[in-house]
This record gives C-alpha cells, structure tokens and sequence, in this order.
C-alpha cells in the first residue's frame, strides 16, 4: 500500500463506525465490531469490522468469515460504493474525511491520466486492486480443479467484485473473480485474464462469457514459475490457463506460459537462452494452427518444439479425472528423457 493509501485507512480507522455507518448502512454495532453481510453492504452478519484497535490489530480491518477476504476501510470504500480507479477511491475517502483533495495541477507534478479501458494500465490498476488468492474463492475455485499452485506463485490474483459486462444487453453487474497477470518476459503487466465465479463456490458464474482478457496480449503469457528477465533452457506452453497449471502442479520446476488463445499462442515471445518448447495441446483441432505456427517460429528460432498431448479433453480433464500419478506417467512418454528425469516426480 502506498503512504498516501495507508494514510488514508489510518485516518478512515480513527473513524471506523462513522464509515461503517455511512458506507455499510445496512449493518450494526456489537460490541467492538461493526456486523454486516459483506464488502458491498448486503445485510447479513459474515463480515465484522473492528471499530478500536486492540491486540488483534488495528480499527478499521475487516474480514469476511464466509468468503475469508479481508481489507481496510478503503477496501469498504471501493466497494460499496463500486468504484476501480484508486483516485476516485482516495477522492471520495478525502471527502468523507473533508480532506482536501489534491490540486489538479500540483506545481511539478503532473496529474496521473485516467486508464483507458481495456488498456495495459487499467490491466496493471485491477491487478493492484485484487488480492492474493490465499484463503479466497479464487483458491478453493482452483482447488477444485484440482489445481494447488506454490504461494510464490504471483501471477494469479482475487478479486471479490469485478465488473461484468453483458456485451448484448449492456447490463453490469459485480461479481468475484480469479485474475491472471498477462506479462512480457521482463515481468511488466501488459493484460490480464479475468475468470468470473459463482458466489457460492460451485464453478464458474453462471454467464456467457465467464472468461475475458484484456490490454496487449500478443507476444506475451500468464507465466507460471518464471523470473522475469532469467533465462529458460526448457519451458512449456498452451493456450488455456487452467491447462498449464495443470501441467505445473505435476512438474512444479517447469516455466509455463499460457497465452490465453490459439492466435496469441502462436506469437508467444521465447525467452532468452531456450533450447526446447513443449506444446500444450487440446484434443480437438481448435488450437492447430496456433501449434503450427508457433512450432514453425521455434524452428527458425533453433529451438526443438515438442507437442504435449492429453489422454482426454485437455490437461485440466487428465488431472481431475484420473489424477496428478496417471498425468505424470502419461507425459513421461511424451518427455525428452533428460527433462521427465528433471521436472517429473521419481517413479
């Protein structure tokens, strides 16, 4: 958190029930603690706000036993009151605090441009907004699928109310959701993949299109156990996500990149110093061309592609239904022998 925003959550904690009242009306006090639904002021008792600090931290921290998020009072700012942008977040926490707020032309400084949407910075802005994916539906989403990613993991992120917008209707709504980090090979969020989930933890919501990406994807990946800027002998890659961290949970030492569709996949960008890429596929044509394609850069890049195929749909489908001991037997095979020694588990 910046100096300016934990400034902010400590002045909004000096005040912690006076926020409370005004931005989650639909709550009351007990004892120490402001009880609420959630976040987003639905009525309910899930959520408990400390009003003094104690020994337990500071006024003005939240959690949410139903949900294990958790946050500041900008978080209860933000929303309730549904906003993105952090400027409009410090803005409005300025006023309830009758704060002034910063001039528009500070003397030597310049004021920051709104994020245009879609674009990397409004990628980079909801990506610093979410939440690490610990203890969140993000979490037990992705366990579900029988994904467990390491906690050094930093690509994949939570956030419990990301807009969704009905591209027939018009119509939005707010909704949790897993965020997947789109990055050049340097490490700078160029996008980012956002994954609507149902509220109540079955699955994905319920929607046409639970999954969007946006800012500048092509050449770039949601890079899985990679150093930005380090050098990769032998990596992995796909189009789907959940496929390659699939893929990761039985070979955890491997670099993986998904590149989010067939098109980008075949654009992906090769880190410096590979010598062998192995192709995540599907097992239906939809994603040929984009294997293709990306097969042939690799040649003229002098670099051995090899195509990874599942036994069933996808890779995703071979770890849920026959289990991470069937998946990695199932690659051994298909592995240069030197790499299923190195990245697979013994026997």
């Amino acid at each position: 958190m910046t100096g300016s925003a934990s400034e902010l959550a400590r002045r909004l904690g000096d005040h912690a029930e006076a926020v409370c009242r005004e931005y989650l009306s639909n709550g009351h006090r007990s004892g120490n603690y402001w009880m609420v639904g959630d976040v987003r002021n639905t009525r309910g008792r899930s959520m408990h706000v400390r009003l003094k600090a104690n020994a337990k931290g500071p006024a003005g921290r939240w959690v949410d036993e139903a949900t294990s998020e958790f946050g500041d009072l900008l978080d209860v700012i933000r929303e309730s009151c549904g906003l993105v942008d952090f400027r409009d977040v410090a803005d409005e926490a300025r006023r309830f605090l009758s704060v002034p707020l910063p001039p528009p032309h500070a003397p030597g400084a310049q004021r920051q441009p709104a994020a245009a949407p879609g674009s990397p910075d409004a990628a980079r802005r909801l990506f610093a907004m979410s939440q690490p994916i610990a203890g969140t539906l993000a979490e037990r989403y992705l366990a579900g699928r029988g994904i467990l990613l390491s906690a050094h993991e930093r690509a994949v992120r939570f956030h419990p109310g990301c807009y969704y917008r009905d591209l027939v209707t018009g119509e939005t709504q707010t909704l949790p959701a897993l965020i997947a980090a789109v990055t050049s090979l340097d490490g700078r969020i160029t996008g980012l993949q956002r994954t609507w989930l149902d509220p109540s933890g079955q699955g994905k919501a319920q929607l046409a299109d639970p999954r969007r990406s946006l800012g500048n994807l092509l050449g770039n990946g949601i890079w899985l156990g990679h150093q930005p800027g380090a050098p990769v002998s032998v990596m992995a890659a796909g189009e789907g996500f959940e496929t390659m961290a699939s893929l990761k949970v039985v070979m955890p030492a491997l670099p993986v990149a998904a590149a989010t569709s067939a098109n980008h996949l075949a654009g992906l960008t090769f880190p410096l110093g590979c010598r062998r890429l192995y192709i995540a596929a599907d097992a239906d044509a939809a994603g040929r061309h984009g294997i293709e394609r990306l097969s042939q850069r690799a040649g003229q890049a002098g670099i051995l592609a090899l195509v990874l195929r599942p036994q069933l749909g996808d890779f995703n489908d071979d770890l849920r239904h026959l289990g991470p001991a069937h998946l990695a037997a199932w690659l051994s095979d298909q592995l240069v022998p030197e790499d299923a020694r190195l990245f697979l588990p013994p026997g």
